[in-house]
């Protein structure tokens, strides 16, 4: 276990308690009316599916740049999550989202697509090159099909219902969807941790870590497979939430050595805390409707990514 592993470990043992009174009305257990109904069955699931959404996000972010070398990847860039989205919207647009489970199924379905296709096209090579066209490739066919969705929407109210479940949140979320993506997140995230000491070769370049024994197209399976998993289950039961992958490996990489393989496990972390303080605060501002997630979190991270772009211009990234 590194610093960063203890550091983000318990901010998160002290925010989780925090989170779970925290609301437009504060929970005291001793005395609100039935506090731990309201604890148990409202605001643990979603404190827990913070925890597996953002620690997902985190992951796979740290394996992204690690496996790019590129302090502004992140996982959108490989089409996974639009795709995602895909599913979802179809779910909506034909009306599957009155059943519980048809909504994350199509998302899940709409993720494995995205997988199959980036694997079809980069999967034999393990090129970086090829692997990032192939990815905003299979994004941008993502995100132009949902656009023909929603402009076809077959009514206003579906038209309303794409658009809000987009803009990702985690409100009026049941330990229902915690059951589904939490076993995917945690299979998506053990991959990405196995592909560690990989990542770490790679930094060298591609024909050193090839003659260090390295299989780079293994390699670019796992992290398919591992990303497909972490961001697909996320997509599935939040919607969009953005800037996580990218915000928090920049936070973990000044308490460790710098290694992939020392950023994916605090990243995971770090990722879960930044998730579970950013729903809390969504909760309790005082506007007419709660902000989306997935708004207040791209509201950070856009001036976030401006900031690295100017670390860049001036060499200190």
């Amino acid at each position: 276990m590194n610093r960063a592993t203890l550091i983000f470990a318990l901010l998160l043992l002290f925010a989780l308690p925090l989170s779970l009174l925290a609301g437009r009305v504060w929970i005291d257990p001793a005395s609100t009316p039935n506090a731990a109904l309201i604890l148990g069955e409202l605001r643990l699931p979603r404190a827990v599916l913070a925890l597996v959404v953002g620690g997902g996000l985190g992951a796979a972010g740290a394996a992204m740049q690690g496996y790019l070398r590129n302090p502004l990847a992140d996982p959108g860039l490989f089409g996974i999550a639009p795709g995602a989205a895909l599913g979802a919207v179809v779910a909506l647009w034909f009306g599957y989202a009155a059943s519980a489970w048809l909504l994350p199924l199509f998302a899940l379905v709409g993720a494995g697509g995205a997988m199959a296709l980036l694997a079809a096209i980069a999967g034999r090579t393990g090129g970086i090159a090829l692997f990032t066209l192939a990815g905003l490739m299979v994004a941008s066919l993502a995100g132009a099909l949902t656009a023909l969705a929603i402009s076809m929407a077959p009514n206003a109210f579906a038209m309303s219902e794409i658009v809000l479940w987009l803009n990702g949140a985690l409100t009026d979320r049941s330990w229902r969807e915690v059951w589904l993506a939490a076993p995917l997140v945690a299979l998506g995230v053990a991959l990405l941790w196995r592909s560690g000491r990989s990542l770490d070769a790679l930094t060298l370049g591609e024909p050193v870590a090839r003659s260090l024994g390295i299989d780079t197209s293994r390699l670019l399976w796992l992290l398919i497979l591992g990303i497909g998993l972490t961001v697909g289950a996320s997509v599935a039961v939040a919607g969009i939430i953005g800037f996580v992958g990218l915000i928090v490996p920049h936070l973990v990489r000044p308490l460790t050595d710098r290694r992939p393989s020392q950023l994916i496990v605090p990243s995971a972390l770090a990722g879960a805390l930044l998730v579970l303080v950013a729903d809390s605060l969504v909760r309790v501002l005082p506007l007419v409707t709660e902000l989306r997630l997935g708004i207040a979190l791209s509201l950070l991270g856009a001036p976030f990514f401006l900031w690295l772009l100017i670390r860049m211009r001036r060499g200190l990234v």
